[in-house]
């Protein structure tokens, strides 16, 4: 189901060895699995922690545990750790976990919301934005509504047109248009305020 290196197994070990706790093991699960915004994640874990349900791997010295629900999610996956100078990087490759793409079969609403999760909204995350789908018409214009960081910003426009218009577009030829349905006005946290915004683009 998985494979952990051997490299990744000493590593896991040096890290339970420096807490000190006996009986100590590591557990993996996916949040959010089948989505784009699906991700691995590995905590410690003493006996008591244990749900019962979990895939129990015994390594060199430990033992690795699998979240129930997360098994079939991680078929095929692999942990490795590459040391380097400032110490090493731990690599999980999980090729399932986010499900499959839709294909060009798919709905036109599925593929635009896939592109919105897999794509833009983790860069807008970094300004603490978000974009949602409201609504695609029969003429095949995409109606938008922003959020977080993006509600009120003064650089909103730039970013449906240079970011999201233009990443939508290339990833889904059959839309005709990108509009934004949100009231700007009522934003409480926007990244850029309207007087920075227009700084900006000047």
């Amino acid at each position: 189901m998985i494979d952990i290196s051997e490299r990744a197994q000493q590593h896991f070990l040096r890290l339970l060895s420096q807490q000190g706790i006996d009986g100590l093991s590591i557990r993996l699960r996916v949040t959010q699995p089948g989505t784009p915004a699906a991700n691995c994640e590995l905590e410690f874990c003493e006996p008591t922690d244990l749900a019962g349900g979990e895939w129990t791997i015994e390594c060199a010295g430990f033992l690795f545990h699998i979240d129930g629900d997360s098994a079939s999610w991680l078929d095929n996956a692999t942990i490795d750790f590459e040391p380097n100078a400032t110490g090493g990087q731990l690599n999980i490759r999980a090729p399932k976990i986010k499900g499959d793409v839709p294909g060009a079969e798919a709905g036109l609403i599925a593929r635009v919301r896939y592109v919105l999760e897999a794509e833009i909204n983790p860069k807008l995350a970094s300004h603490g934005g978000k974009v949602s789908l409201l609504e695609i018409d029969a003429d095949g214009a995409v109606l938008l509504q922003f959020g977080g960081g993006c509600h009120g910003c003064g650089m909103v426009d730039v970013t449906l047109k240079q970011g999201v218009e233009k990443t939508l577009r290339e990833r889904v030829p059959e839309i005709t248009a990108v509009r934004d349905a949100t009231d700007h006005a009522g934003g409480e946290k926007p990244y850029y305020s309207k007087a920075e915004g227009k700084s900006a683009i000047a």
